[in-house]
């Protein structure tokens, strides 16, 4: 190959390198093993993986030409495969790969498999759709890698990128055990509930910074785009199939909280249940929405869910009719938990993290009617500042990640 083909490539890498900037870094930086020789990074559109991967090379590789960062939707790769490109790289010193996008790249796992075994010392970074099923991949990639998976922004990542504040994650236990001294700690610091009220608004995905008033517009084609392009590469699907999910989609964000009347839905959507199932999942996988079940979800065994909330609040914003403030309280503690803990739909209570702590999630007059004689059970309260006993500050459950 010669050097004038693969100068596209290595001119975008540079040029994307040259912006980025490293005075932000998102709570999942930290915790990656970069030493590991294959890493893969999942997460929904706009969460910040590329911008991850660029950091780590910018502070990483004094020597910039033994890393190179590729964009596999590249329209290079009509003409070009994947393997001549590191080939050739690989001749001309390139240790570290970071591959961007891999769900766009046809059998993007077998490309990879054949790579990290061809190139023993190789190391392989890749970003994909949070829609990937690494487990259901044509070859078996969960004995070669970590997997990693990127969520949006949360509420104490918001502060420190917005300069109002930077602070350590609190661990659930912490917060469910210490809430009083820290939310005094930290309400000392800043003024909690109006940061709150703009992360509500507009503070999940990093893009709104540069979107500024476009950003809700910009985060409605961000879902329209998920469901166009992201769906059609992972899964297998008809253009009527992405064309209902988009309905499906619409739905929802109608009618929320939306306790699900699956038959009823079959027929609005003029499909198989199975099918209306499937597209509830794959949204659900997208994180366009969430889905409460009873147990702990398994995508392989999908069972009709319990109740389907927006995935985030900023989605709620750019996507629903309308917005009311139980349903966005809800859809916040949710977003929030569910990435540091399992959660389920309880019989009564609205929540159930890992198997073990009731919530009920309100306003500040909120009382513990409904689950008073259940044990380890707690309110989650907005428009508080700091709780007492198992009255707990809304907000704080943003400062879990």
């Amino acid at each position: 190959m010669e050097d004038d083909i693969v100068k596209p490539i290595t001119d975008a890498y540079y040029m994307r390198l040259s912006a980025t900037n490293l005075k932000f870094k998102r709570y999942l930086y930290g915790k990656i093993n970069w030493e590991t020789r294959l890493i893969g990074i999942k997460g929904s559109r706009g969460v910040g993986k590329t911008t991850l991967m660029l950091q780590h090379i910018k502070e990483h590789f004094p020597k910039k030409s033994e890393a190179l960062y590729v964009s596999l939707d590249n329209l290079w790769f009509k003409a070009h495969t994947l393997e001549e490109l590191v080939a050739y790289e690989y001749a001309h010193g390139v240790t570290h790969l970071f591959l961007d996008e891999v769900h766009k790249y046809p059998d993007w796992s077998i490309s990879i498999k054949n790579l990290y075994d061809t190139y023993s010392d190789l190391y392989i970074v890749y970003t994909g759709s949070s829609m990937l099923e690494i487990d259901n991949s044509k070859v078996d990639l969960s004995r070669r890698q970590t997997l990693y998976t990127l969520h949006g922004l949360s509420l104490r990542e918001y502060m420190e990128f917005e300069g109002i504040l930077a602070t350590a994650p609190i661990a659930l236990d912490d917060l469910l055990k210490r809430h009083v001294e820290i939310a005094f700690d930290l309400f000392q610091k800043a003024k909690m509930l109006k940061h709150f009220s703009a992360y509500l608004e507009s503070g999940y995905y990093p893009f709104y910074k540069d979107a500024k008033k476009d950003y809700l517009l910009q985060l409605a084609e961000v879902a329209n785009l998920v469901i166009d392009t992201d769906l059609p590469a992972v899964e297998e699907v008809t253009y009527s199939t992405v064309r209902k999910t988009k309905v499906l989609l619409m739905l929802i964000a109608q009618n929320l909280p939306l306790m699900p009347n699956i038959n009823k839905l079959t027929v609005q959507l003029d499909t198989s249940r199975e099918l209306c199932l499937k597209m509830l999942y794959a949204l659900d996988r997208a994180e366009l929405i969430m889905l409460l079940t009873e147990n702990v979800k398994d995508y392989k065994h999908i069972v009709t869910p319990e109740k389907i909330l927006l995935n985030n609040t900023n989605l709620m914003r750019a996507l629903a009719v309308r917005s009311e403030i139980g349903t966005v309280r809800e859809t916040f503690f949710a977003n929030q938990a569910s990435a540091v803990a399992t959660l389920t739909m309880p019989k009564k209570g609205d929540f159930l993290l890992n198997g073990t702590s009731l919530f009920e999630v309100g306003g500040s007059n909120k009382k513990f009617d409904q689950i008073k004689d259940i044990p380890n059970s707690f309110l989650a309260i907005d428009e508080t500042e700091v709780g007492y006993g198992n009255r707990i500050p809304l907000w704080m459950f943003g400062f879990l990640y």
